[in-house]
């Protein structure tokens, strides 16, 4: 019986060699990906908040790590997150609203998305 099944040559999925990236399919990944990494990052501030709430050694240790090189990158990210996901549900109520559904305009849509959140994470950072 085994030797039966061997012959059988099965074709992968087209979408391997078929399918390229469009931004359409990049930005709703990102969308997916940022709000699981801002539930990462709303830890980290809670935790923070708690080792203020508990005392200041604990709160010096919280505190050291979030404001650290690579607190200030996390924090960051984070802040790239945010504006990222608020654009993109802007995005997403165009699109509920039946607009936008064509091929041009959802890449133009996908491309005000990822310019839109740098330009304003980068306004934010000079902001504050």
């Amino acid at each position: 019986m085994a030797e039966n099944s061997k012959g059988v040559q099965r074709p992968l999925s087209p979408h391997l060699q078929i399918y390229r990236w469009h931004i359409p399919m990049l930005t709703s990944i990102l969308t997916r990906v940022t709000g699981n990494a801002l539930i990462v990052s709303t830890f980290l501030v809670v935790w923070w908040l708690i080792a203020a709430a508990t005392s200041e050694a604990y709160f010096d240790l919280a505190n050291g790590i979030l404001t650290s090189w690579i607190g200030d990158i996390v924090m960051t990210l984070s802040l790239l997150g945010v504006w990222y996901h608020f654009l993109a549900g802007l995005r997403h109520l165009y699109y509920d609203a039946g607009k936008g559904m064509d091929i041009p305009t959802a890449e133009k849509l996908g491309w005000a998305c990822l310019i839109g959140s740098v330009v304003l994470t980068v306004l934010t950072i000079i902001v504050i």
